[in-house]
């Protein structure tokens, strides 16, 4: 099949290609349940070398820069407290975490997790974290500008490979709540 975006060899519907999604990817497609049915998340194979942003888009297209967004997972902490919380916008924006994540989150201090816990945490592998398949208990903060794409190119929850998601397939993922602004330039 071909990719609805992007200059991909190889292009599956997800659901055809579990063995390649991290677990608890390949457990949110295997139970997906929202209006965008799961065969409308297409897994592309890509090269783990080229999995960052700026390598990424010299190869596979330089208009996914525009169509891609990261899932960067953050702590807000609060009197002793601490939360994870996922953040998606998109590629070319940056997250504002000390402004719309920690007043989201009521925390007096907000800050990218450590690699350590973001994979611990997500049970995927750093550079391919996705909202998809987050632990249930997290919010999953999302720029708006990605639900408004009808494609977005994220993570698969490793290295190779990445998902091509309807975008407003993310204002259902558990935990969601769209914001204005939370990507800036």
């Amino acid at each position: 099949m071909r990719a609805p975006i992007g200059h991909f060899d190889h292009a599956d519907p997800a659901p055809e290609r579990l063995d390649q999604l991290a677990a608890p990817v390949a457990e949110a497609v295997r139970n997906w349940n929202g209006s965008v049915p799961a065969e409308q998340i297409i897994y592309v194979d890509t090269d783990p070398e080229w999995a960052d942003t700026a390598v990424f888009v010299q190869h596979y297209g330089q208009e996914l820069l525009e169509q891609s967004a990261n899932c960067v997972v953050v702590a807000g902490k609060r009197g002793g407290e601490s939360t994870l919380v996922a953040c998606v916008a998109l590629s070319a924006t940056r997250v504002d975490v000390n402004g719309v994540v920690r007043r989201q989150l009521g925390a007096r201090k907000a800050s990218f997790a450590s690699m350590d816990t973001a994979t611990g945490e997500t049970g995927m592998e750093y550079g391919g974290i996705t909202p998809i398949g987050l632990p249930a208990s997290w919010p999953v903060l999302v720029d708006s500008a990605v639900v408004d794409l009808p494609y977005v190119l994220v993570g698969s929850g490793r290295r190779r490979g990445k998902l091509l998601v309807p975008g407003k397939a993310f204002a259902e993922l558990p935990g969601a709540v769209v914001l204005e602004g939370l990507g800036v330039a």
